[in-house]
């Protein structure tokens, strides 16, 4: 390619980089993402701060291609751009109710120990289809590092960066380092991704296990070894007790199987069937140790989990254009038609991800997540067909930027404004306070199916306070819209003991949670749901709260509006 043919080539990539995000926006009506829709996160502008953002991160893109400063290292790379670009999302709050489950499940290990944890897992421990890896990770840090979302986020960050490194190791040793490293851009090149990094939720952790899962059995594949067996059979066991999920999507390691001995290594097999059946013993003694759980949640996700699939979805379109980089999915397409072409066995192991969706036909991102590294290593595949290695390196950088940029400048700013935020401001408030202990009330939500009282343990998360919260009666959905909601397990997690040990009335403050903000009186005596302490239940004159956190984008039914009163004033209101 002559200088001329080059710089028509970069004015193209350049003026495709800009046009794509207006094009989007134009278009945003057809994004059906439940957290990240661009139809929520744009409706108060914002449009064309991201579009200067964008503008900003493909020149810098530009100059950035044209050094060789990321070959140097790519690992060290990646992983440091990878951390940093997360960070400010750990300002954001948890977006998602699942997060009460694994707080729960923490802070059980963390108060009575890890022999409770596995023996009390699926009873005390409400195990919902959960499996015990990501929680018993999450109490080793409350335990032992302490109960702070602070180390939580750096733990998933960390996890979110390993498996950014290796995505590109990965691609390394299927094809060679660029194709690694313009892997490990594509995988940041998906937005809603990185929001999804700091939360204290399985994906992300289980994304790293399953990553590290396919490297250490390719690795082992390829070189033997009873280090190499070992590490990759101890992955692969941790990632199948991760999510039930995994189970199908480690299918893919007799594909990796398939390809190695294609490849040439005539030890594949035997040493494919060593780590597989290793795998199997020592998971089929945790089986059996505690088999009634795992068959119950078996049966869970058989008659109302995998029926959820089909209610529970999110558009293609939405995933792979809106909160995917449209180029990742564009080059990710490409890839298929260029790798019959050359007949490169090693392409059906990035492959699994395109198998994994179009077979199970699993139609929301956060279900599709563990598996996006496979996407970004067929994108990165598909930009190998641009020839000048400095334009693949353009596009790869200008993506990830544009990917920054929505990130930071669109969905950091409409998840703060959630009204999930309200429980880490009231944290922080709670924090400022004197004493060691909070009492916690509800009320029902209006709008959404699911339970006030799985707010509490993310308020938790959020406090240094001691949470007290006595259990009280709350008016549940009909049994037929249970069934088809996705916050069913809100009603049938059990509040623990630890919230309820404290039974004497203290001085601390009271603390309501409701979906709704006109809470700031005391309740007459004849209020159905009382949303206050008992003593407080005979007075009718106003009481002042001392905060009040109301912030609310509009955009989801569950609401977390949060109230703080004086104990001392609703007693003195109450007289």
């Amino acid at each position: 390619m002559n200088r001329l043919e080059k710089i028509d080539a970069v004015l193209i990539i350049s003026f495709l980089a800009l046009m794509i995000f207006p094009l989007l926006y134009v278009f945003r009506h057809l994004d059906d993402n439940t957290l990240t829709s661009w139809q929520w996160v744009f409706a108060r502008g914002g449009m064309a701060r991201v579009f200067g953002f964008i503008a900003l991160g493909t020149a810098f893109a530009f100059f950035l291609s044209r050094t060789s400063f990321p070959e140097r290292n790519p690992p060290l790379f990646l992983f440091a751009v990878s951390f940093l670009a997360v960070v400010p999302l750990w300002g954001a709050p948890e977006t998602v109710l699942d997060t009460a489950r694994y707080v729960l499940q923490a802070k059980h290990l963390e108060l009575y120990g890890m022999s409770s944890f596995f023996t009390e897992w699926g009873k005390e421990i409400g195990a919902w289809t959960d499996l015990p890896v990501v929680p018993f990770f999450y109490g080793m840090i409350f335990r032992y590092l302490g109960e702070a979302r602070i180390f939580i986020q750096v733990f998933t960050t960390l996890l979110f960066s390993l498996t950014v490194v290796f995505t590109y190791l990965i691609g390394k040793a299927l094809w060679d380092r660029e194709t690694g490293l313009l892997a490990g851009l594509f995988l940041l090149g998906i937005p809603y991704l990185l929001t999804q990094a700091p939360l204290m939720l399985v994906d992300v952790p289980f994304m790293f296990l399953l990553t590290l899962s396919l490297y250490t059995f390719l690795n082992t594949l390829e070189n033997g070894g009873a280090l190499r067996t070992t590490v990759s059979s101890g992955a692969i066991f941790l990632t199948a007790f991760s999510k039930y999920s995994a189970w199908p999507m480690l299918l893919v390691l007799p594909v990796i199987t398939y390809v190695s001995a294609k490849r040439g290594s005539g030890a594949a097999v035997r040493r494919s069937v060593l780590v597989l059946a290793t795998v199997a013993l020592v998971s089929g003694a945790v089986f059996s140790a505690n088999p009634d759980v795992f068959l119950d949640q078996v049966r869970l996700l058989r008659e109302y989990q995998w029926p959820g699939l089909g209610r529970w979805k999110e558009g293609f379109v939405s995933t792979f254009f809106f909160q995917t980089h449209p180029a990742v999915t564009l080059a990710a397409l490409f890839a298929v038609p260029l790798a019959m072409k050359n007949r490169d066995v090693r392409f059906f192991i990035p492959a699994w991800f395109a198998v994994f969706v179009l077979v199970l036909r699993v139609e929301r991102i956060r279900y599709l997540l563990p598996l996006l590294p496979l996407l970004a290593l067929m994108a990165a595949y598909g930009l190998k067909a641009v020839r000048d290695i400095d334009l693949r390196k353009f596009i790869a950088f200008s993506v990830l930027a544009a990917s920054l940029a929505i990130a930071l400048g669109a969905y950091l700013p409409f998840l703060s404004r959630t009204s999930m935020m309200n429980l880490r401001d009231a944290g922080a408030y709670l924090d400022s306070l004197p004493g060691d202990a909070v009492e916690v009330r509800i009320r029902p939500q209006t709008q959404s199916a699911g339970n006030t009282e799985m707010a509490i343990p993310i308020l938790d998360l959020y406090t240094r306070k001691r949470l007290v919260y006595r259990q009280e009666h709350v008016p549940r959905p009909t049994a037929e819209r249970l069934q088809r909601s996705p916050l069913r397990f809100s009603w049938e997690y059990r509040q623990p003991r630890f919230y309820s040990e404290d039974t004497s009335e203290g001085d601390h403050p009271v603390v309501l949670i409701a979906s709704e903000t006109h809470v700031d009186r005391a309740p007459a005596i004849n209020n159905e749901h009382p949303p206050l302490p008992p003593f407080a239940q005979g007075g009718s004159a106003p009481c002042p709260p001392l905060k009040t956190f109301a912030s609310d984008a509009g955009a989801f039914r569950y609401k977390t509006f949060v109230t703080v009163f004086s104990r001392t004033r609703l007693a003195e209101t109450a007289q």
